[in-house]
């Protein structure tokens, strides 16, 4: 009989770790409910388990938060859970999504818990999200629950839309500007090369240096593009090393101003996944362990790895918290006072919300200085390329006079 790894709650809200003997996943979750336990997560022992995410690739962050809205708003109006994702089954589209609540339906059918029925899809329910269902349940406040998850995904929906908004511009930019640049030097160059070549004068550096940069594009093409592909393999190669993702993503917090950027998203991010873990009632040390598995970046999940031991050894979290300088020390001061009037989880979610502006007026002021810039470069490019061109010209014009 198969064996299944499993991470589940009992009723308490002590986090259970083990292996399960089961013919399906199915038949584990059922095994697990009777025991008195809310599953999280069930792999097989031979798998690799789920990703720790909030939301699936394929399946975008809109239609996620808008399911959790809808069964937010069927719970709220007293409509039981099977009849509710039935509901939700009909209204949906034909899709993933469709099949995926399909199966949650079934697993309620069966018997099981909506948190246990949405474990079993780990690659779209993360763990933060079915904590936050477990709790919502266990404590039977699910309604409420939910309505903060959809909040949350909005939240999360808005800010991703918002980074696609400012990067669209610069990047269409740079891409017209690459392609300006390659017609220029594949296309023009080599036409105008034949007058300088007849005329037999010496050509200015500026010139001979477009002169064989276009030589070289024209000729070896296809050396520059093994490179281009070596290079790709390469980085999907090392994109397998933890050590070269961890390496990456301290490089990119040391980025002048990207990495500040990315810094306060990262921030907002935890402040509000803890704050909402504690609010629906997670306990901190797991609430923690969650955070940093959600969190992308791999030098703040290092770090909330060990204040999670920290918090094991009775250590406050602003204490844990202040010996790294990863986080400021607002944030710091903002847990510590909220630590001392009983007020943590609202005293996350403000922090959450101040970094979320933060950012947005961050990204606001940054893309409106670099759009000046991305056009400032353009056109010196294409004006050294027409120096380049003209200069040999004016000394012809000099020679015949």
């Amino acid at each position: 009989m198969p064996t299944f790894h499993y991470k589940a709650y009992a009723s308490g809200g002590r986090e259970s770790i083990g292996a399960i003997e089961a013919d399906g996943p199915t038949e584990a979750l059922q095994l697990l409910r009777q025991r008195g336990l809310y599953a999280t997560e069930v792999t097989p022992s031979s798998g690799a388990g789920g990703k720790k995410a909030l939301f699936r690739r394929g399946i975008p962050l809109a239609e996620l938060s808008l399911m959790t809205r809808r069964l937010a708003t069927l719970v709220g109006a007293a409509v039981p859970l099977y009849e509710a994702m039935t509901t939700l089954y009909e209204q949906e589209a034909d899709g993933e999504m469709k099949r995926v609540v399909s199966r949650i339906r079934d697993r309620l059918a069966q018997g099981n818990t909506l948190a246990a029925a949405m474990g079993a899809e780990p690659a779209l329910f993360g763990e933060s999200y079915i904590s936050m269902v477990a709790a919502g349940e266990a404590g039977g406040a699910l309604e409420i629950i939910l309505e903060r998850l959809a909040d949350f995904l909005e939240d999360q929906q808005a800010v991703q839309s918002r980074i696609t908004t400012a990067l669209a511009y610069p990047i269409l930019m740079m891409i017209v500007g690459v392609g300006v640049m390659l017609f220029l030097l594949a296309f023009v160059i080599p036409k105008i090369v034949v007058i300088f070549e007849q005329s037999k004068a010496e050509l200015p550096l500026i010139t001979t240096l477009l002169i064989k940069t276009s030589a070289l594009l024209r000729s070896g093409w296809w050396a520059l593009l093994i490179v281009a592909v070596s290079g790709l393999f390469a980085y999907r190669k090392l994109m397998e090393s933890e050590a070269f993702h961890f390496g990456r993503d301290r490089l990119f917090l040391r980025l002048p101003v990207a990495g500040t950027l990315l810094t306060t998203l990262v921030l907002s991010r935890f402040a509000r996944i803890l704050g909402l873990l504690l609010t629906s009632g997670v306990p901190v040390i797991r609430a923690t362990e969650i955070t940093g598995d959600v969190v992308v970046n791999r030098v703040y999940r290092a770090f909330l790895h060990g204040v999670r031991e920290r918090l094991a050894e009775g250590a406050g979290l602003s204490g844990a918290l202040k010996s790294s300088p990863l986080f400021p020390p607002l944030l710091v001061h903002m847990i510590a006072v909220g630590e001392k009037g009983g007020e943590l989880e609202q005293m996350l979610l403000k922090a959450g919300n101040a970094y979320e502006k933060e950012f947005d007026t961050a990204i606001t002021r940054s893309m409106a200085l670099l759009e000046p810039f991305l056009v400032l470069g353009m056109g010196l490019a294409v004006g050294i390329v027409v120096l380049a061109v003209l200069l040999p010209i004016f000394q012809l014009n000099q020679l015949v006079k």
